[in-house]
């Protein structure tokens, strides 16, 4: 699942991205109001994380802007500010939960999870193909009853896969996706991850998912 983080203070911007991606989430990090917007208005996000105070575009007016627009996605409020009014003022513009500074990451990730399971009552928490699941508000991929140990990158890619399937990836845009980066045509750590992946999804079934396009790509199909 994919989540923005727009915060300005770079230190707990970085601290919130770096708990989230080792929980095997995809994060965004804007740096103010303005260029939250703009990432929000861009792509769709599974989840926002804004704070209070911001420079150029303060974070009660940028939801008040994604909610004009229909943006659906459920919003946490970080803040320094935690008196009853302040909380009530979030909710009311249209906040689905509040944390105030400082707060432990457990307590985040665990409303995180809350939030994406009230969205998962409206929305699919879990993708398919074959015999292989990924659920994606625990981060479990199963396949014919086995549980299947996923490092970040892995479910990131397996995701990408999954959400892209019976689609040619090229490995530029598997770069760029996963890495965030353009492809360098001198490294192979697209082939590598990918061939852990086959290992760890296909192993010893007979029907093989993740398939090799020559002078291309891969893609994810049932044979």
């Amino acid at each position: 699942m994919k989540i923005l983080v727009v915060e300005d203070e770079k230190k707990v911007a970085a601290f919130i991205k770096k708990g989230l991606e080792q929980e095997h989430y995809t994060v965004d990090v804007a740096a103010n109001g303005e260029e939250g917007e703009q990432r929000a208005f861009s792509q769709p996000y599974d989840l926002l994380i804004l704070d209070i105070l911001m420079p150029k575009k303060d974070g009660l007016t940028m939801l008040q802007d994604i909610r004009a627009k229909n943006i659906s996605a459920p919003v946490l409020m970080i803040t320094a500010k935690g008196t009853v009014e302040d909380k009530v003022k979030g909710l009311d513009t249209g906040a689905d939960d509040y944390l105030v500074k400082p707060f432990a990451f457990a307590e985040l990730l665990a409303r995180v999870r809350s939030l994406l399971r009230r969205r998962g009552s409206d929305a699919a928490t879990h993708l398919t193909i074959g015999d292989l699941t990924l659920d994606l508000v625990t981060h479990k991929a199963k396949r014919g009853g086995r549980t299947i140990e996923l490092t970040a990158k892995e479910y990131m890619l397996l995701e990408y896969f999954m959400r892209n399937k019976n689609n040619v990836l090229s490995r530029m845009t598997i770069s760029e996706h996963i890495w965030h980066y353009n492809f360098d045509t001198g490294t192979n750590i697209i082939d590598v991850f990918v061939n852990h992946l086959r290992t760890k999804i296909d192993g010893k079934s007979e029907k093989r998912l993740i398939h090799t396009v020559r002078g291309v790509g891969y893609m994810l199909k049932e044979t």
